[in-house]
């Protein structure tokens, strides 16, 4: 009887709940708390749900976003997704780095995409890609002729970040949690094998990128500058991607309470998920200062390979 009366339920659940409900019902938790912005979440249903318009298809993306990890990818992807020539995948597929996926094919990663006007161009942003060994040469197997774009900010400050991003994380999942001096620092030495570290090193990793597409195919975005100044930014991608001139300075603006810029398109308003823009910790300063010493000579190499320089010089 136990057992008929649940399956009465789940029926009840798929006929009548939300998304969210469903899964919750499933597994015990909620799409928010597996840190999935609501705006995504609202995009994720409605692609699943709805029918496609008349007119549009998926296809494979026009260009990628493919890094770095914190560096800003979700804020450039929104702000991107502003301009009405650009349909936005709404998650990250990992198509490129994760085996178990790249082995299901491109239509299935096709799949995955949006539905698009053929005046769109279609983007996807997957962060791991940057790092990844493999993806560079994947993507070029893809379309070699593809425009990617790469948003980098201070090596130092992302690596901060990441260990940020993974701290919380584990507090939400209740797990321990370790001082950043305590992962930066091992037996007094620079712990240079700590991942996040390892993906600071962008002269590394972009030497791998090169091997497959020259540097015009791959624009740059500053992350720091976009923080403090989208519009600049922003019209540099368009340029760069032979869009229009749409996105505009009464796009943005600046939030107050959360210490970055927001969103305004379509009459509405929109902000970063609450995860986003979550202050640091303080590190102890030596450590800071062996860390940056470290960084500086990948840096200077870097900026010989790309030819030009950043304010984290």
């Amino acid at each position: 009887m136990a057992s008929f009366l649940v399956s009465l339920l789940l029926l009840v659940l798929q006929k009548y709940a939300t998304p969210s409900e469903l899964v919750k019902a499933s597994f015990g938790t909620t799409l928010d708390a597996i840190d999935l912005d609501p705006v995504l979440a609202a995009n994720v249903s409605e692609d699943v749900t709805s029918s496609p318009p008349p007119g549009t298809s998926k296809r494979t993306p026009h260009s990628i976003i493919i890094g770095v990890r914190k560096g800003g990818t979700r804020a450039l992807l929104e702000m991107l997704d502003i301009h009405p020539e650009v349909a936005a995948a709404a998650t990250e597929v990992h198509f490129f780095d994760w085996d178990e996926n790249y082995a299901k094919g491109l239509e299935w990663y096709r799949d995955l995409m949006p539905y698009s006007y053929p005046h769109q161009i279609t983007i996807e942003k997957t962060p791991g890609y940057f790092t990844s060994p493999l993806a560079p040469e994947r993507i070029c197997a893809m379309n070699s002729s593809i425009k990617l774009l790469l948003i980098l900010r201070d090596p130092a400050e992302r690596v901060i970040s990441d260990y940020t991003q993974v701290y919380f994380n584990r507090l939400e999942n209740h797990k321990p949690v370790q001082a950043i001096e305590n992962l930066l620092v091992r037996s007094g030495s620079l712990n240079i094998r700590y991942k996040a570290i390892q993906r600071s090193l962008y002269d590394v990793h972009m030497r791998n990128w090169l091997k497959h597409f020259p540097l015009e195919q791959i624009h740059i975005v500053d992350g720091d500058a976009l923080i403090h100044d989208p519009l600049p930014e922003l019209q540099k991608v368009e340029r760069f991607l032979n869009l229009a001139p749409r996105i505009v300075s009464s796009n943005f603006y600046f939030n107050q309470t959360k210490g970055f810029y927001c969103i305004r398109s379509d009459g509405r308003e929109r902000c970063l998920h609450e995860s986003k823009g979550r202050p640091h910790p303080s590190v102890n300063n030596t450590v800071l200062q062996q860390l940056r010493s470290y960084l500086q000579e990948h840096n200077q190499h870097f900026f010989r390979m790309v030819k030009r320089t950043f304010s984290w010089q």
